[in-house]
């Protein structure tokens, strides 16, 4: 006899969400990464934080492509109901606590006065990251990821 757990709303609730917002980092990522100019002047990018973005250490794209990717695809494998969810998930927050003490103890970046609320933009980041491991983690405990 095999029993199924009904899968509670805010499932979908939170997987959408997570996948828009994480989405948004994808997006973030590939025009950074592509040295998209026009894209990061749009979002406020002055010349030396440009600069600060084009001189990161290669060291520096591992874990933010865990961060970035690692969210994307948790969120897509918490809409489809799998137990990875919460490894996806978990190595997003490796990558994201990495960009965090990187970001704040290693090298901060250049932040203009216009640009001074980006300097929490890392804490929420990675405070996001723990709710959806905590997330999937719950629900992988109460049966509802596969």
């Amino acid at each position: 006899m095999v029993e199924t757990v009904k899968t509670p709303w805010h499932l979908w609730a939170v997987g959408a969400l997570s996948l828009l917002w994480n989405g948004f980092g994808a997006f973030d990522f590939v025009q950074t990464v592509a040295r998209g100019e026009a894209y990061m002047r749009e979002a406020g990018f002055g010349d030396e934080m440009i600069a600060y973005y084009n001189a990161l250490p290669s060291w520096m794209y591992a874990p933010w492509v865990l961060g970035v990717w690692g969210a994307v695809i948790g969120s897509v494998l918490l809409l489809a109901r799998r137990r990875w969810t919460v490894h996806a998930f978990g190595l997003s927050l490796l990558g994201a606590v990495v960009s965090l003490i990187y970001s704040k103890l290693i090298n901060p970046p250049p932040l203009s006065a216009d640009m001074a609320m980006m300097a929490w933009m890392p804490f929420v980041i990675v405070a996001i990251a723990l709710f959806l491991v905590w997330y999937a983690w719950a629900m992988a405990k109460r049966g509802v990821l596969r």
